[in-house]
């Protein structure tokens, strides 16, 4: 598998975070977190680490502008030539417009936008099971409001690029995977 680069689209509770790592273990690519990104270098004490780091302690978002910064950098290394699979980013059209552009510079295209389905209900449930404080109803169903108003157009503006492949993930984690693994012709 060479030159696979995918984004995975989905709210929170979808299963993004699962299905990309078991992607990336089939291509042997990089599994790229934006969140991964964010706390490595806030760790590694970056330059752009520290920047990130002042919005985290005030509880803001970090910037667009900072993440989109993190992408580039994490892009022009070494492992991702040959693919790459993002989880959490683009967030949102400004985002992935920012995307094309640096994946134009970059003499790359990614490949497929992967998006999971799954039902709001079967979303609160799940991210209640978690467990953790933080995840009441409440909170849950104001992230899934966020998710649609910011992130929910990315599947219109990838499905207008005609590489948006849905994938309903509202089925075992197997079951799930397969039916990626067909959608995308991924012969393992």
């Amino acid at each position: 598998m060479i030159g696979k680069r995918f984004i995975f689209l989905g709210p929170p509770g979808a299963g993004k975070g699962t299905q990309a790592q078991k992607l990336a273990a089939l291509c042997s690519i990089p599994h790229i977190s934006t969140g991964e990104i964010l706390r490595n270098e806030v760790f590694k004490g970056t330059p752009l680490g520290l920047q990130a780091k002042s919005y985290q302690e005030k509880g803001e978002l970090v910037p667009d502008k900072l993440i989109d910064d993190m992408v580039r950098q994490r892009l022009s290394e070494p492992d991702t030539q040959s693919g790459w699979i993002l989880d959490g980013f683009p967030r949102n059209v400004t985002q992935a417009k920012f995307f094309d552009e640096l994946l134009e510079k970059l003499h790359q295209q990614c490949d497929f936008a992967i998006d999971l389905e799954v039902p709001d209900e079967v979303i609160v449930k799940r991210l209640l099971a978690r467990g953790r404080q933080d995840d009441t109803e409440e909170i849950l169903r104001r992230r899934l409001e966020i998710y649609r108003e910011q992130t929910a157009p990315l599947i219109d503006y990838y499905s207008q690029r005609q590489i948006l492949v849905s994938i309903q993930g509202n089925q075992s984690m197997e079951e799930v995977t397969e039916e990626m693994k067909k959608a995308i012709d991924l012969h393992c």
